[in-house]
């Protein structure tokens, strides 16, 4: 009797714990403490499971990451298509993009993460994509509000750096987070600047 209980332990944590539980839990700790963080052993700590359970599903500690970070980017793409084919007008789609991005959500939180490392050749491709695709829904939203491709591209980018640089300084404490007073007089000032075509910044086509 004493030994079948520790036998069946591994059975049932893989019946109860998924891949997709294991790949959360990666993106949570690479979000938390940056990825040389990331091993078998500390996620297995932070599951409060045993590590052997880990190899029910996984070859190793790359093989996580890679289906980790799949999963991550899986994610991103469908809450873009999701905004595009939302049905709302673009200056909405685009204020909702500033207003979801500057707050330090989870998926934020592993994008700074992430971006500490673009030359590593498992993350660099996965932040590029990432980029770009966000970078292109933002274009085709300015260009739906009748600015050239040129210029809808530069104002994509103007946001995008708003948004990455935002990120990296709330990291660092340095401005206003979702619970703080400012946050939502500094957010409502990106719109006004960098969104509302209405009060054009100096980058925008000229009447």
């Amino acid at each position: 009797m004493s030994k079948a209980s520790p036998d069946k332990r591994p059975n049932a944590e893989r019946v109860t714990l998924t891949p997709g539980d294991w790949e959360q839990a990666a993106l949570e700790l690479i979000a938390d403490q940056g990825l040389s963080a990331l091993g078998v052993e500390p996620l297995a700590r932070r599951l409060g499971i045993t590590k052997g359970s880990f190899y029910w599903h996984f070859s190793g500690r790359d093989d996580l990451l890679e289906r980790a970070l799949a999963r991550w980017e899986n994610q991103d793409r469908y809450h873009l298509q999701q905004s595009l084919t939302s049905g709302s007008r673009p200056a909405e789609r685009l204020a909702e993009f500033v207003w979801r991005t500057s707050r330090q959500t989870l998926t934020h939180r592993i994008y700074v993460a992430l971006c500490a490392m673009p030359n590593d050749e498992r993350i660099g491709p996965v932040i590029k994509r990432v980029t770009a695709r966000r970078i292109k829904y933002l274009t085709a939203a300015f260009a739906e509000l009748g600015l050239s491709p040129e210029s809808a591209g530069h104002r994509a980018n103007l946001v995008y750096s708003s948004y990455v640089g935002y990120l990296h300084l709330q990291a660092q404490g340095l401005v206003p987070d979702k619970d703080d007073p400012a946050f939502e007089h500094y957010v409502g000032h990106v719109i006004e600047t960098l969104v509302d075509l209405d009060h054009p910044s100096p980058s925008s086509d000229e009447a």
